[in-house]
């Protein structure tokens, strides 16, 4: 053996320093595999884009119209309280009321008016007295929740249910409203309202700046 290495040793030599230049190569000098430095970043832009997208799709949602309640009074088919939402006008819950009555003066109501919450939409009779002007917000006639001042309503020529629009006035006080005036004429005074029956001084002060004969 130790014979066959000296003859060979050039071959054994040559051999290992193969070897050991395989080793070195495959082992030593190997490079380890690069990581995608930007593969992260581009995740983050892609993830960035949607969240904008997504914020510019809400931004462009139109928000929903607030509900408001407004009340309809007066010379109305179907007077009452109705649902209504900001920037309709008065036209609009007119209409949803069941339009005017053939007794209403439409020429002291502005249809036009924007609505508000708390509203009051008084439509007046023909021939009523006492009524603010039509484009003023904050009367009776159409309040826009200042300061609510009532119409000032003829005692001799309101009907049950205009009667009814008035503080501590409903349908039994009305009826005998319109029952005393049948029974003995037109009121000559709005202090006659004191002659009926469950109408004293307190009801009538609260009423006495609301009438007119």
């Amino acid at each position: 053996m130790k014979d066959w290495l000296i003859e060979h040793k050039m071959s054994v030599l040559v051999v290992a320093i193969i070897a050991i230049g395989g080793f070195y190569y495959f082992y030593i000098n190997e490079e380890p595999t690069p990581t995608p430095t930007n593969s992260l970043s581009i995740e983050e832009k892609f993830q960035g884009e949607e969240e904008e997208t997504e914020n510019k799709k809400s931004a462009k949602q139109p928000e929903l119209p607030e509900k408001i309640m407004v009340d309809v009074k007066g010379q109305i088919k179907l007077p009452g309280v109705y649902q209504a939402n900001t920037g309709e006008r008065v036209i609009d819950i007119i209409g949803r009321a069941g339009g005017l009555s053939d007794k209403a003066d439409q020429g002291q109501v502005n249809f036009a008016e924007h609505v508000q919450d708390e509203m009051i939409i008084y439509i007046p009779a023909k021939g009523e007295e006492g009524l603010p002007s039509p484009a003023t917000s904050g009367g009776n006639q159409v309040t826009s929740g200042g300061n609510h001042k009532e119409s000032k309503i003829n005692i001799n020529k309101a009907d049950e249910t205009e009667l009814q629009n008035l503080p501590g006035i409903g349908p039994a006080k009305a009826a005998a409203i319109i029952e005393y005036r049948n029974t003995n004429g037109p009121f000559k005074a709005v202090e006659d309202l004191k002659n009926i029956s469950g109408i004293g001084e307190k009801t009538f002060d609260k009423l006495k700046d609301l009438l007119v004969i």
